[in-house]
């Protein structure tokens, strides 16, 4: 017999709770529970994020996030309580998006970029289930796979909804580039929490990396993930200062071709903040917008050929490779001078790219790699991790 979901649970109780009282009074061991408008003491002093808070009122934490994606219509407000506490706890479903017990003993989540987080609470045995199961890499996570503990449940558009249920998850995180993802809404409908994860959507390296705060909560983690970023703003921080001691600023040149069109960080983007942290000239740091610039090659060139360096190169490993492409490149100063550094070169054992699950919550490991290309007597004795030169 099929074990019976805790959430399925709490969702009966507020069911009868919400049928039984006509006012639909909302209470915390008989007080009054604020509305998600209502709740203001904040449980986390977020000094970067600006796309999510948490706040804490009595038993419940509240975890709003007010950019899922780009131009969102709405905010979204989780409601968090402790299941010790959920006897005396009676609230209306309907004034959140969710509604989680806590800690989350199996959740699901939907992007790579989530993983390191989980490993670095020291809960990474809670996931279940994730989607396309070949492109994670962290070691810890890959293990859990490998000895069928976390299972594969399909594409991120179109998870096998009858596979999760079967895993009984009691919470899915999930990202979207917009509100029109018909997967999650058939999740919400088994009564599976969906919890909307922006940290995409931030415009800084740690704003992104300072997620880690909207983590765990769902696992009352909260002092481990003080104390892990607070690490990891201390070296970003100190690599960062001790950048902007250097009196040269190397020119840079970054992205790479993709069906003629040459995608590169747009110079308000958290990509071309990196470059202004490491004390570089990002030769775009003047261009708007926080996303890409698509330009052609021959722009580039023009603009850009007597560069310094050329980091982010695509997912080019070699510069034979590169020149195998398109000819053009070997026109660029960077690789005749064989300062071209890529990322491509770090993988885990199933050939994914580490930069892309790991470098949003470390971006401390970014900075450093890119000083040491831009401005390599700084860290004479570093081993870049991410960006390093090209073969």
């Amino acid at each position: 017999m099929r074990a019976i979901n805790p959430v399925f649970c709490v969702f009966f109780t507020i069911f009868l709770c919400c049928f039984s009282c006509k006012n639909e009074q909302k209470k915390v061991n008989n007080q009054p529970l604020p509305t998600p408008q209502e709740a203001t003491s904040t449980t986390e002093n977020l000094r970067h994020a600006k796309k999510f808070s948490v706040e804490k009122n009595g038993d419940i934490t509240l975890i709003k996030v007010f950019s899922p994606w780009p131009n969102a219509k709405k905010d979204f407000t989780y409601a968090l309580i402790p299941r010790e506490k959920v006897a005396s706890i009676t609230l209306m479903k309907d004034a959140y998006d969710a509604i989680v017990l806590t800690p989350v003993e199996r959740i699901v989540v939907t992007s790579t970029t989530h993983i390191p987080i989980l490993e670095m609470l020291g809960v990474e045995e809670t996931l279940v289930g994730f989607p396309q199961t070949e492109y994670v890499s962290s070691e810890k996570t890959r293990a859990l796979i490998d000895a069928e503990k976390i299972k594969d449940i399909g594409l991120n558009e179109q998870i096998n909804i009858e596979l999760l249920i079967d895993l009984q998850p009691e919470l899915v995180i999930g990202f979207s580039i917009n509100n029109s993802n018909p997967t999650y809404k058939s999740i919400q409908k088994a009564n599976i929490p969906v919890v909307y994860n922006g940290d995409w959507t931030e415009e800084t390296p740690l704003g992104r990396a300072e997620w880690i705060h909207f983590f765990a909560p769902f696992f009352q983690k909260e002092a481990k993930a003080t104390e892990v970023f607070n690490s990891i703003e201390k070296n970003y921080v100190e690599a960062e200062q001790l950048a902007q001691k250097t009196t040269k600023k190397p020119s840079v040149l970054s992205g790479s071709l993709f069906k003629d069109v040459w995608y590169m960080p747009a110079g308000e983007s958290f990509q071309a903040q990196y470059l202004k942290d490491a004390n570089a000239h990002y030769i775009w740091a003047d261009s708007k917008g926080t996303g890409s610039l698509s330009l052609n090659i021959e722009t580039v060139l023009d603009k850009a050929a007597d560069a310094d360096v050329w980091i982010g190169p695509g997912s080019y490993k070699t510069y034979v490779a590169l020149e195998n492409a398109n000819g053009l490149y070997s026109k660029f100063k960077p690789f005749t001078d064989k300062k071209i550094y890529s990322a491509a070169n770090t993988v885990g054992d199933t050939g994914g790219m580490l930069y892309y699950e790991l470098a949003p919550i470390r971006p401390d490991i970014v900075l450093k790699d890119i000083i040491k290309a831009v401005h390599p007597e700084i860290l004479p004795e570093y081993q870049p991790f991410f960006f390093k030169p090209l073969q």
